[in-house]
């Protein structure tokens, strides 16, 4: 996404017109494949490998700094889910990711982890 629709993005970006507090709400659907308490877990809908799922926080919070000062716990729960669904749905090679920030590639300013891998579980 272009840099400066990200930057866009991130000075209208409320909880109220947020994507992902919208799919926690039910508002939009998603294919949800994990739920915790704090966190759901859905696939990407533009996956960027053939293992790409997210992991958010069902508060919203702008990014990963944000939730880690605010709620440690639910950021602890968050790992705990995405290391949960990589074992799950990779061979064991993957990758966790978190992007903060415009410059950083961040395009939705609710805090989420990203499960990356070439490798699925089931090898295909």
């Amino acid at each position: 996404m272009e840099l400066g629709l990200a930057k866009t993005r991130l000075k209208y970006m409320t909880e109220a017109n947020c994507i992902f507090c919208k799919i926690v709400s039910g508002d939009i659907a998603s294919d949800k494949i994990a739920e915790t308490a704090n966190t759901l877990a859905l696939r990407d809908i533009a996956p960027l490998s053939k293992v790409h799922l997210l992991v958010i926080p069902k508060k919203h919070y702008k990014n990963v700094v944000e939730l880690s000062e605010a709620s440690p716990a639910v950021l602890g729960e968050l790992m705990s889910q995405a290391t949960s669904l990589a074992q799950e749905h990779t061979n064991g090679s993957f990758r966790l990711q978190f992007n903060t920030g415009s410059e950083a590639g961040q395009t939705i300013f609710h805090a989420h982890a990203h499960v990356l891998s070439d490798s699925s579980k089931d090898g295909s």
